[in-house]
């Protein structure tokens, strides 16, 4: 049997199922890789007691009709959890411990899924890098020096460095496939509405949606079948026919018609990017699948829609965090002057800039200047994908304009920072699924991903095209356990 970290979520549940080895046993691996992994700083907040305490109650009192039964799962910290401290990556919720759980992670644990701690993320989920959480920086563990991605790349990192056997992240702009492209790993993010919302700290709500994290597609597929569910304390949660994903996965994609948009061919857009999609586009006609050229003309509009929209929608959520009921309290002379001091000292100088946007493109005079204007442009962004859908099944595209980046590289170039999102923010403007895949490395042998856009409510049919392609590139990630070896 392989070392139980390196095991994928399927190995492990059939080990557990054939008594080949016990949830504790498989919660202690984890716990002792993460406790040598320090450096990676993928956690936020260890819950490796309790933790254990959970996988020995699985033990005495199996139930293996559960899809996760007794699995450990690290979390991005920025899904409440009842009674674990969530913070969001932020200041301001440094001492803030929720007495209720959200959707999303109820449904891991009533599905055996035991809670092993909280991931590092952004600020906010604000930021491409993981380099604006309070928290400090992750560090990529199959690219030593450089950044794991954002928002969700204390995830990401765990993911790829054995840390947890799958995870969930969020995805505003890219936060799960552009992380998941950066550390070779696999990252869905779901139609919008497919994943409650419920207990998820807000940035955009009408971007927001939680998505799986896993190793390959297989894993993802399962975890989506349990995190997927309509849920009537969240308004946006959409009520439709969800898929057994992970029993009709299908390698036979025989016929499907999968666009290619020249508009994603940008400027200035590194050879080997532009290579691996080559590549991606002979693999799926090894598949059998058709490749037909479409055009999605407003493409180049998406990432200015995006930081007019995501900003204005974070300026109103984040006015709640003010001193008053819960979180980080700055003291003041009088009411006002508490309220600036807390949100100044509260907030990172990344969700400052956005707030600042946001309230601004929100300010009166310039509401229909800017913010009505981009949710014009939002629309006509979706229907170009709509129109696309006439003809295609799918669309295939780079995940990211290139691999990882080194920590501190961009931290002081927000724009050039913001353009990591390019090939992802459309999709999350559309409402649309969409996963994320490695599919081999550029010249320093970092990993790189290939996208696959589908219809809303296609999340079956990007799962398969996804799995039958994940056969032909016969991934192989080079993680080499750096951080344990230097580690004194």
């Amino acid at each position: 049997m392989n070392d139980i970290t390196s095991q994928t979520l399927n190995e492990l549940i059939k080990n557990i199922k054939d008594k080949n080895i016990s949830s504790v046993e498989i919660t202690k691996a984890f716990i002792n890789r993460s406790e040598k992994s320090k450096i990676l700083n993928s956690f936020v907040t260890e819950n490796f007691s309790s933790a254990l305490k959970n996988a020995q109650k699985f033990d005495d009192n199996p139930n293996f009709d559960l899809k996760l039964p007794g699995i450990p799962i690290a979390v991005k910290d920025l899904f409440c959890t009842d009674g674990v401290r969530t913070t969001a990556g932020s200041k301001i919720l440094n001492n803030f411990i929720p007495s209720y759980e959200s959707t999303v992670t109820q449904n891991i644990w009533n599905d055996g899924g035991i809670l092993l701690g909280k991931l590092n993320c952004d600020e906010f989920a604000m930021g491409s890098s993981n380099e604006t959480s309070f928290f400090g920086n992750v560090h990529n563990p199959v690219a030593k020096g450089f950044v794991p991605g954002g928002s969700s790349g204390g995830s990401a990192s765990a993911l790829a460095a054995n840390l947890t056997p799958i995870t969930i992240g969020t995805d505003t702009g890219g936060s799960i496939r552009q992380p998941a492209s950066f550390t070779g790993t696999v990252g869905l993010k779901p139609t919008y509405g497919s994943c409650s919302r419920y207990g998820i700290v807000a940035f955009a709500s009408s971007l927001d949606q939680a998505g799986p994290m896993s190793k390959n597609v297989k894993d993802c597929a399962l975890l989506l079948e349990v995190i997927s569910t309509y849920d009537l304390k969240d308004s946006t949660s959409i009520n439709f026919k969800r898929n057994n994903y992970s029993s009709e996965l299908s390698k036979n994609i025989k016929g499907k018609k999968i666009g290619i948009p020249k508009e994603y061919r940008i400027d200035d857009m590194p050879k080997e990017v532009d290579k691996l999609w080559s590549k991606g586009i002979e693999y799926v006609k090894d598949c059998g699948a058709e490749i037909i050229d479409i055009s999605l003309p407003h493409t180049s509009y998406a990432l200015p829609t995006y930081y007019i929209v995501a900003p204005a929608e974070a300026s109103s959520n984040l006015s709640r965090y003010d001193g008053v009921k819960y979180g980080f309290r700055s003291e003041g002379n009088n009411l006002i002057d508490m309220y600036e001091k807390t949100r100044s000292e509260g907030f990172g100088s990344e969700v400052q800039r956005r707030i600042m946007i946001g309230t601004y493109v929100l300010s009166s005079g310039y509401y229909d200047a800017f913010y009505l204007k981009a949710q014009k442009v939002r629309k006509l962004i979706k229907n170009d994908f709509d129109e696309a859908y006439k003809t295609v099944d799918a669309i295939l595209t780079p995940s990211t304009p290139s691999s990882a980046f080194k920590i501190g590289e961009k931290t002081n170039d927000p724009v050039s920072m913001y353009l990591n999102d390019i090939f992802t923010v459309p999709v999350n403007l559309a409402g649309l699924p969409a996963i994320s895949i490695p599919a081999g490395f550029d010249s320093k042998g970092h990993p790189m991903g290939l996208q696959v856009i589908g219809k809303a409510f296609d999340e079956q049919n990007i799962l398969n095209i996804a799995y039958s392609m994940e056969e032909k590139i016969n991934f192989k990630s080079k993680i080499n356990d750096w951080w344990i070896k230097n580690e004194k």
